[in-house]
């Protein structure tokens, strides 16, 4: 069995509520599509995947469980705080007993609603999921649309019994949810509202400001070469959370080993952020990025604007394609290459993208620094999850 985390005194004592399985989620090497070492003045490069896809007894097992599992404590006290729209301009106080309902809102074939009615139907509550038709890509670009609207995560939605209701373009729900709230309300119900990919939610960074300290200890254990340490690590851009999280904890980590947080140093590890979608300029990305990272970094141990600067977000927009949940010809190459050469299936939304962005920076030899060059670089491909979407993909074959 694996050892506890050794979290810090601060945030060790975060609430959190187990819904990963006990042991980390594992780290393979991704031999097939690794690059030999072709001349002494190039480094070894080694690549590995964290399969966050096999994190999770639950359904559909990916990254927003991990996201969810701080959330938990706050659904099932007495009097939850962070119950409502964040669009809401006059939010109601704490809720008057525990949630009956947890609402939330996604993409047609969004893989966190599956996650959060999976999770509702755990603690045994209802669950009622807002899909969105007008978000992204991927419903316009069906060959099959009413498939489309069905499949993958619409199907396992109804199969977990969640109460589904699809917004049109244009709805006023798909902006604020807050007249929806109150309905329940009305109704006797005591609704929770977890925003898409929980990323708005002020727990949601958490998650995954832990996985760093998981991450750190795997990497001891695996006796890394080089650095002995990831150099690089891959991760999808969506919400921001994930990142954000990822950001916030290593950057404790860096703190607690007595590195100096304020200075951008070249040595450190580098996360890499690949943005899936091209509906907002990375700047905008990076801000909310920078903003889930600080407030993660603050519940955590540390000073937010002093420790974390924008030279610590690094988002990457070259692989975004044509919109969001759309697989472009060239993410659809890198899907068919992972699971022919490795036998790993990944996501169409997600992390083919990833997948195309980190052989990109590994094949163009990005991953190299050239201000001081390393007989060895580690690469970490983080897999969130998201394969069973790929039933809507009709094109895929």
């Amino acid at each position: 069995m694996p050892l506890p985390l050794q979290l810090p005194e601060t945030f060790a004592q975060i609430p959190r509520y187990k819904i990963l399985y006990s042991n980390p989620s594992p780290i393979h090497p991704l031999t097939s599509i690794a690059t030999p070492r072709i001349s002494p003045h190039r480094p070894l490069i080694t690549i590995h995947a964290k399969r966050e896809d096999h994190s999770s007894p639950l359904a559909c097992a990916g990254n927003k469980y991990r996201k969810l599992e701080y959330i938990v404590p706050d659904i099932l006290s007495q009097s939850p705080l962070y119950h409502s729209h964040e669009n809401n301009p006059t939010p109601p106080g704490p809720l008057q007993g525990a949630a009956t309902t947890l609402v939330t809102e996604g993409a047609i074939q969004s893989n966190h609603t599956v996650q959060v009615v999976a999770l509702a139907r755990n603690l045994g509550l209802k669950a009622l999921v807002l899909l969105h038709r007008g978000t992204g890509g991927g419903l316009a670009a069906a060959s099959d649309k009413d498939a489309f609207q069905r499949s993958g995560n619409v199907q396992i939605n109804h199969l977990l019994g969640a109460e589904v209701r699809v917004c049109e373009e244009g709805d006023p729900l798909a902006q604020d949810a807050t007249p929806f709230l109150d309905e329940l309300r009305a109704s006797g119900e005591n609704p929770y509202w977890i925003p898409g990919g929980a990323s708005l939610h002020p727990l949601g960074g958490l998650g995954y400001a832990r996985a760093a300290f998981e991450i750190a200890a795997q990497e001891e254990e695996m006796g890394l070469g080089g650095s002995g340490r990831f150099d690089y690590i891959f991760v999808a851009c969506g919400s921001g959370s994930t990142v954000g999280g990822l950001v916030a904890g290593f950057k404790l980590l860096e703190k607690i080993r007595g590195l100096d947080v304020s200075k951008t140093i070249g040595e450190r590890r580098k996360i890499v952020g690949i943005l899936n979608s091209p509906t907002k300029p990375r700047a905008y990305h990076e801000g909310r990025v920078l903003t889930f990272a600080r407030k993660a970094g603050e519940l955590i141990g540390l000073d937010g604007e002093r420790d974390i600067a924008i030279e610590d977000v690094r988002l990457d927009d070259r692989f975004v394609g044509t919109a969001y949940g759309v697989l472009d010809g060239e993410s659809k190459n890198s899907l068919e290459t992972m699971a022919r050469t490795e036998g790993m299936v990944l996501d169409p939304v997600y992390t083919a993208k990833v997948a195309r962005g980190m052989m990109h920076w590994v094949n163009e030899g990005e991953v190299a620094d050239s201000a001081k060059p390393l007989e060895q670089v580690n690469v970490l491909f983080v897999h969130t999850g998201g394969q069973a979407a790929l039933g809507a993909y009709a094109d895929i074959k």
